[in-house]
């Protein structure tokens, strides 16, 4: 099918906001001109991108090989959390914060050779952050980041530590027995003699046998306390999906029909602008024949007098010169 080479998408998206819309009419008409209504129509249905949006897709384009990292990254932090991996995921939560922050210095100096660009100072990069951030969790937005067709800015989604009271990630090298498990000693006890040695022993293994069903209850009520947390955790991130999703299909419904209405805005004017035409050569056509018509009434007036005049001289004529008696 048809349509607007990646070459021109590219050049419009890298063109400032505040003359996006005139670049891309001005594509639509000579898509026009070139009797190509296809690539006219689908040109017209571009959208003008907001300034945060412009330098991530400078970003893209200009430093395509950053934002394959920045990619490279959510899929190893999205490993990461999946595998609860403490270690690695603090790491690369820590690497994720250099890498937005040298992204946003690189979109500084990008805007900075721009010349229709905003002062350093009003460059909304914080706007920018956000959406590097947010690609950093939602593959969505980081598809649209790495193609440079970005229209605004999105929210950063969460990614890294999320505090849980009362839990942690155990690592190998935290493997040794909780003290709470361990055998109960009786401080002072000691053996005096063959007789008190066995019954001494006995009461050892009785207190250690109570101390290790005391530590397996306890950690049975504890990894039931934890189920029932993960219960609720997956709970609220299949609801918190679901509205994700249900709100991402409402914003692209409503991004859709705003296409649509700008398409036929589009439409509208070139139909207002011909019209416009029209109406002024009525005006001038209607002018030119008031005109004629002045001037026609002003010779019929003055033939009419001519006649008259005609009339009354022949009129003179016959009462003076008529037959004697």
């Amino acid at each position: 099918m048809p349509g607007p080479s990646p070459e021109l998408v590219e050049q419009l998206y890298r063109t400032p906001p505040e003359r996006f819309v005139a670049a891309r009419d001005a594509a639509v008409s000579e898509a026009r001109r070139a009797g190509d209504p296809a690539t006219a129509r689908q040109l017209a249905r571009l959208r003008r991108p907001t300034v945060a949006a412009w330098l991530v897709n400078l970003l893209a384009i200009h430093r395509p090989e950053l934002v394959t990292d920045l990619v490279q990254l959510a899929d190893a932090l999205r490993a990461a959390q999946r595998e609860l991996r403490g270690p690695r995921l603090r790491e690369l939560s820590a690497q994720r914060r250099a890498v937005v922050a040298s992204l946003v210095a690189e979109v500084r100096k990008l805007a900075a050779a721009e010349p229709d660009a905003p002062p350093a100072g009003k460059l909304p990069l914080a706007e920018v952050e956000a959406t590097l951030n947010a690609a950093l969790s939602d593959t969505e937005v980081a598809e649209q980041v790495r193609a440079g067709r970005l229209l605004r800015a999105a929210n950063y989604a969460g990614f890294g530590e999320v505090p849980r009271p009362q839990l942690r990630l155990v690592t190998a090298d935290e493997e040794e027995e909780p003290a709470a498990e361990r055998p109960a000693r009786r401080p002072g006890a000691q053996r005096t003699g063959p007789e008190t040695a066995p019954r001494t022993d006995r009461a050892a293994e009785r207190a250690e046998r109570a101390a290790q069903r005391a530590a397996r209850a306890e950690r049975d009520r504890q990894r039931r306390a934890l189920d029932r947390e993960l219960a609720r955790a997956r709970a609220d991130q299949e609801r918190a999906e679901a509205e994700l999703t249900e709100a991402t299909g409402q914003e692209r419904d409503g991004a859709d029909v705003l296409d649509q209405i700008e398409t036929e805005l589009a439409e509208l004017e070139r139909r207002r602008a011909v019209a416009e035409q029209d109406l002024s050569r009525a005006k001038l056509a209607r002018r030119a024949a008031e005109r004629a018509v002045t001037v026609a009434r002003r010779r019929a007036g003055e033939v009419e007098a001519a006649v008259e005049a005609l009339a009354a001289e022949e009129g003179a004529a016959d009462a003076g010169g008529g037959p004697a008696d």
